[in-house]
């Protein structure tokens, strides 16, 4: 990162101010060095630090470091200060469970998450092209793959709120030999993560076959029920249930349609710790949906590696990765936008539960797309190119955006970069033949 910080702007709202109440001599050394120039790099360096304190109890250097922190954290300063604002808030999240006699921190959020209405998702969803490449680039695949099929069925695994699927039923409404007709089954089961919607899913159905109605494709909507004792469960023990469930009967799938899986932003959410001798459910879920052969699988999620068992590790990945959507925000909203901080506090959301939890509380378990494609050959799967006509789509989608949006490919995967860094990646698949 390569934006200074050049004032403070505000510093970070906290519900215990008294923590940074603390002197600051003996100061180490390392963090005077800081203090004259408080670039990314220097920021970063600060939170390894505290990172270490946490890690070694030493609770006075933590509060230390927490304090030159607060004084460049601001959630409507430059990109550094706000990204740093979401990041402090996590440490002293995690603080407060580490150290909690010496460090008490209510963790609501800074903005509480709001349920949004279908038209804000919308606006959300557009604002950069973060989910809508995955969109494009899953939907040309989808479209390809299903060439000369009357019956088309997907399994929808997306925390996008069925936001993809307009576009494609546009597609297929104007295929030349006319549209196939289209079943659509999601799972009742999602992360509680956002965008998060004011409508259930039944009513995002009704609303699609309108759409669907309007563009003379014929159109089913089912929600895969999940067994209802476990209502107020984990997502991961809900998810754990329903894989018994995804099964060709209960899912009435049929041999004359061609069925597609679709996972945008899923797989991450899926436990990748094994209990003993047992399969993880990243895996396990894999496994299911090879036996049900698919015509084509298609997996888009951000391209970074956060599995880390280390703290410290998981911070600069972190750090690294996640200035991406905050720079991209400020080169073209303003400062004080509710928009941008609303978008911005979903991305500490995720920024605190990565840097803030430890265990099953931590759901945020990305990996790289180089990782998931090696997941997916090691289960039996072979990557499937994006033919032209999809690359082209995606150039012009990305040509209603900032300039400093691009992509590229590597190998048969489709990555989203910005200024040059990789931000998203698609792949497509299917079964290896014997």
């Amino acid at each position: 990162m390569k934006t200074e910080v050049r004032g403070n702007g505000g510093s970070i709202s906290l519900q215990n101010p008294s923590l940074f109440n603390i002197p600051l001599d003996p100061i180490t050394g390392a963090l005077k060095g800081c203090l004259g120039s408080l670039d990314g790099a220097c920021i970063e360096k600060l939170l390894l630090h505290c990172a270490s304190a946490l890690e070694n109890n030493d609770v006075t250097l933590a509060q230390q470091v927490m304090w030159v922190l607060n004084n460049v954290a601001s959630t409507v300063g430059d990109t550094n200060q706000r990204l740093t604002a979401w990041f402090l808030r996590a440490l002293i999240s995690r603080a407060s469970r580490v150290c909690p006699t010496s460090m008490n921190f209510n963790g609501g959020s800074m903005f509480q998450r709001r349920l949004m209405t279908v038209t804000e998702l919308v606006g959300y969803v557009d604002l950069i092209p973060w989910h809508r490449f995955g969109f494009c680039a899953s939907n040309g695949a989808i479209f390809k793959a299903v060439e000369g099929y009357g019956k088309v069925h997907i399994l929808d695994f997306s925390i996008t709120q069925c936001m993809q699927w307009p576009t494609l039923i546009d597609a297929l409404a104007k295929r030349p030999e006319g549209p196939p007709s289209l079943r659509i089954t999601v799972p009742s089961c999602r992360p509680q993560v956002p965008p998060l919607l004011n409508v259930s899913k039944e009513e995002v159905g009704h609303r699609l076959a309108n759409f669907a109605k309007f563009r003379d494709v014929p159109f089913e909507f089912h929600v895969k029920d999940d067994d209802p004792c476990l209502s107020n469960e984990t997502f991961s023990t809900q998810f754990e249930s329903l894989l018994t469930q995804l099964t060709r009967s209960q899912l009435d799938l049929r041999y004359d349609e061609a069925l597609v899986i679709n996972c945008q932003n899923w797989l991450r959410y899926l436990s990748d710790e094994s209990k003993g001798n047992t399969t993880t459910v990243r895996d396990a879920f894999l496994d299911v949906i090879k036996g049900l052969n698919p015509r084509i699988i298609v997996v888009v999620d951000e391209d970074c590696d956060l599995s880390a068992s280390s703290l410290s590790s998981r911070i600069t990945t972190c750090f690294n990765y996640l200035w991406i959507p905050f720079d991209a925000l400020e080169t073209f909203l303003p400062k004080d936008s509710r928009q941008r901080l609303e978008y911005e506090s979903d991305i500490g959301h995720k920024i605190e539960n990565i840097v803030g939890f430890e265990g099953f509380q931590r759901t945020e378990r990305l990996e790289s797309g180089v990782k998931l494609s090696q997941r997916m050959n090691d289960a039996g799967f072979v990557s499937l190119p994006f033919c032209e006509d999809t690359i082209n789509e995606v150039k012009s989608l990305l040509d209603e955006h900032a300039s400093g949006w691009g992509m590229k490919r590597e190998e048969d995967m489709l990555v989203l970069t910005w200024k040059g860094h990789n931000s998203v990646f698609a792949t497509a698949w299917t079964e290896l033949e014997d």
